[in-house]
């Protein structure tokens, strides 16, 4: 029998390794900025084109390659930062694979330049799947620029696979801010199809906070510090009531590596505990200092999940210092992003009596009077009538409204996803009771109902906005005051994308330029102080929907709304409210299920009752 063994080429065995740290364009970002701030870069440029497809290209000015360095790069398991087996575990770089360069010259056509400082002419190197085009002196600054152009270009299957460009621009802007946020001393540039998104300059930390995520968030967050010999904490953690459903602003790092650490995020998230709503997260931003012999990162591909020896000591710790930040800056003042110490007071001249303030009237003017007021600097226009005008009789409108309370019949209640036609009527003269202000208990002929206020409203809101956003038609408030809106770069752009949709629920929004829009008017059932939130959670799950490959982009945003506006648990509600929800539920199609799948309704009858009571 003949040997059926074989050693695969350097091209596949390339390729096959590419598939494990290069799947999308985002993976190739990574592995090029941690090359970059490996090199001691100050300055990192990132340009992006058709979401990674067309072109990646990362530019810094760091210690930049030799000749010979510049083609070894792109070998397998070739790596500066490891000598011995040893050096795994004190590891205080950013990449040590030896992987990254190789994986992605296998799957796209890479040129790359890069100088020293001390040479006046730097190397430029052309590969194509994993194939050295040419190599020749060239004249460029000193550091690297490496552009990844055409990706996948030699795996088509591969290429099919990546999701439209919103989805793998949000995954590139994801890592971009794991990199660019403990870096803050490290000034970034990111660049969109020759848009620039972001323009961050090096600082402190909560400047980085605030030059990704907005300033908003300094009055979002509270200082976290503690100093132990298992580890060392830095950061800010987001106050209660800005959590949100969604894991969305959660960045934990160690040693300056972004990880997803289970027990770590654990800990932090049970501080919060009798804080925050069910099923609700904080925003947290935390720093974290281990020494290297403590920490196994070489665990992972990606490099994302990390091993601790002091795992429960660390957890411990963390709980603690998030405790203590909620507990001891709760009623401090708000996060100063850029704290000055200058003091512009200049004093007043020796002798100087400021004057006493002046008031003037009309001493002549009587509101009361029946006729126009005249002379002096302030006159009325005001003309009272003589005669006071008849107050309308309601008595006469009585006929246009029927106050009589009624009872639906929900003895033929529809499945989910089946259509209901508007329920008969019968007299209900008892008061729906809201029990715990969470629960609407009421009686019906059948027996008891029990509905979860909370989703019931979120039934009912949600298909009012679906059928309104069919008919195009939905009614607005007009905003005495517009309400000007700040978002960051990311979150702009994902809410100029879904501006018509908002537009056709009610909103009507503007941009202004600068990452800013003004909202002018809004469905009636928006609060004024809460747009900014709505507007935020709405992006943020609209951002989360997207990743699915099916999603509807109207139902997202719908279902989003819904949820935010509707009635919460613990919201005390008055009668003639609860009769309203009452109404308006067994009118829905889906009554019995909220839109996020769950019951809405419990019914007990009575022959159930009579068996509990035997």
């Amino acid at each position: 029998m003949s040997d059926i063994i074989n050693i695969l080429p350097d091209s596949v065995a390339n390729q096959i390794a590419a598939g494990e740290v290069v799947d999308r364009p985002a993976s190739a970002v990574k592995e090029l900025m941690e090359n970059a701030l490996d090199a001691g870069a100050t300055e990192i440029q990132l340009i992006v084109k058709d979401a990674g497809r067309t072109l990646i290209q990362v530019i810094d000015n760091g210690c930049g390659m030799s000749d010979c360095d510049a083609r070894l790069c792109f070998e397998r398991h070739a790596t500066s930062k490891i000598h011995k087996a040893d050096d795994l575990f004190a590891i205080h770089t950013m990449g040590f694979r030896g992987e990254a360069l190789a994986s992605i010259a296998a799957v796209a056509q890479v040129e790359m330049k890069s100088r020293q400082c001390d040479r006046e002419l730097g190397t430029q190197i052309i590969i194509e799947g994993s194939e050295v085009k040419d190599q020749s002196p060239c004249n460029c600054p000193t550091g690297t620029s490496i552009s990844v152009k055409n990706l996948f270009f030699n795996i088509p299957a591969r290429r099919n696979f990546l999701k439209k460009d919103s989805i793998e621009l949000n995954h590139i802007e994801e890592v971009f801010k794991r990199v660019a946020l403990p870096n803050h001393n490290v000034a970034f540039s990111f660049h969109h199809n020759g848009r620039l998104l972001y323009d961050l300059k090096a600082g402190n930390f909560a400047q980085r906070i605030a030059g990704l995520f907005g300033n908003n968030h300094k009055e979002r967050l509270y200082h976290i510090e503690e100093q132990t010999e298992p580890v060392k904490i830095f950061g800010y953690v987001g106050k209660a009531e800005y959590a949100r459903r969604v894991r969305g602003e959660q960045y934990l790092f160690v040693n300056g590596r972004f990880i997803k650490h289970i027990g770590l995020s654990a800990a932090i998230e049970k501080a919060y505990s009798e804080l925050i709503p069910e099923h609700t997260y904080p925003a947290y931003f935390v720093l974290m200092e281990v020494d290297p012999q403590k920490l196994d990162v070489n665990i992972h591909p990606t490099k994302t999940e990390v091993r601790f020896i002091d795992e429960h000591i660390i957890f411990a710790i963390l709980r603690a210092a998030t405790k203590k930040a909620l507990g001891q800056f709760s009623l401090a003042t708000e996060l100063e992003f850029n704290p000055s110490t200058e003091i512009d007071f200049t004093p007043a001249a020796k002798g100087y009596m400021p004057p006493e303030p002046k008031v003037t009237y009309n001493p002549d003017y009587n509101p009361f009077s029946e006729r126009r007021t005249t002379g002096g600097e302030h006159n009325s226009s005001l003309r009272f009538s003589p005669q006071p005008t008849e107050r309308v009789k309601m008595a006469e409108y009585e006929h246009f409204f029927d106050t009589t309370p009624k009872e639906p019949d929900v003895s033929q209640l529809p499945l989910a996803g089946e259509s209901a036609a508007v329920p008969s009527t019968t007299t209900n003269t008892a008061s729906p009771i809201n029990y715990l202000s969470k629960y609407i208990i009421t009686t019906l002929k059948s027996g008891i109902v029990i509905i979860d206020q909370q989703r019931a409203h979120e039934r009912i809101l949600y298909e009012r906005l679906l059928a309104e956003r069919a008919k195009g038609n939905a009614p607005a408030q007009q905003l005495l005051f517009p309400v000007n809106c700040i978002f960051n770069p990311a979150d702009s752009e994902l809410l100029t994308e879904i501006m018509p949709d908002l537009e056709q629920l009610g909103f009507i929004i503007s941009a202004l330029g600068e990452n800013t829009f003004v909202v002018t008017a809004t469905p009636v059932d928006v609060k004024e102080d809460e747009l900014q939130s709505l507007l935020e959670q709405t992006i943020c799950d609209y951002k989360g929907n997207m990743m699915q490959k099916f999603a509807d982009r109207d139902k997202s945003i719908c279902l989003s709304l819904a949820r935010q506006m509707a009635a919460k648990s613990g919201t005390a509600l008055k009668p003639e409210e609860m009769q309203q929800i009452i109404a308006d539920l067994f009118c829905c199609q889906a009554p019995n299920i909220s839109p996020s799948g769950k019951r809405t309704m419990f019914i007990i009858g009575e022959q159930e009752l009579n068996e509990k009571l035997k």
